[in-house]
């Protein structure tokens, strides 16, 4: 079944053409409409969008998601703001973006939350990653226990790969990690790559995650020089 893109549009909040041009067969309705289409769609057959240029977005957005749970929403805003962004996703959205981007990224976005991911744009992502990361930090050490090799994050990745992951993880930017590591963004973002796809991961959030449930990365050789002597020749 494929995705519809929708646009609850009103008044206050036009839809742009931009998005009219990232999903021309997509569809704008107002809020009536909008939601009584939706009570007739199962939740994984639509992608519902809808702008904080209307002061009623948060509300507009629980009705969306009281009439059809699950559902996935994009907010948009022509002036984005880390602090909306959170607002926006603390009351359930799936995405939060800029109202005026290109086409191509606006398809990306989709992408990305109709496979199950979350879109918040880098500055937002590297907040919640850093969060998550530090609140992860002061919960209480579980039992140590064996984890086969395939199961721990850790263990799939190269001495490079571990390093991208253990800056990131921990908040950084790619800019902050490739200073850190003395090699360019371009080769942080191949590294990164390579990580997301051997640990079945979407985006930095979800990485935080799936690395927290494995050995702590200061007991893997990747991260400790003195046990790692094939480091020295992938630097």
């Amino acid at each position: 079944m494929s995705i519809q893109h929708l646009f609850l549009t009103t008044p206050a909040a036009p839809v742009p053409e931009r998005w009219c041009e990232a999903f021309p067969a997509g569809r704008v309705h107002e809020a009536p409409v909008m939601l009584a289409r939706l009570r007739a769609r199962p939740a994984n057959a639509s992608l519902i969008w809808l702008s904080t240029a209307d002061a009623q977005w948060a509300v507009q957005l629980r009705q969306v998601l009281q009439a059809l749970p699950g559902v996935p929403v994009v907010v948009v805003s022509g002036r984005p703001h880390p602090l909306e962004g959170l607002d926006a996703l603390d009351k359930g959205a799936r995405g939060y973006t800029h109202a005026y981007a290109v086409p191509a990224l606006l398809q990306e976005v989709a992408l990305v939350v109709e496979h199950g991911g979350l879109w918040v744009g880098p500055d937002l992502m590297q907040r919640l990653v850093a969060s998550t990361h530090a609140a992860l930090a002061r919960l209480p050490a579980a039992p140590a226990a064996a984890v086969a090799p395939d199961q721990n994050a850790w263990a799939q990745l190269s001495a490079r790969e571990a390093e991208v992951a253990h800056a990131v993880s921990a908040g950084r930017s790619n800019k902050e990690v490739a200073a850190l590591m003395h090699i360019s963004e371009r080769t942080v973002k191949a590294h990164l790559g390579a990580v997301f796809e051997k640990l079945g991961v979407r985006d930095r959030l979800q990485l935080v995650l799936r690395l927290s449930v494995s050995t702590d990365p200061a007991q893997n050789p990747a991260q400790n020089p003195e046990q790692n002597p094939e480091r020295e020749l992938l630097s």
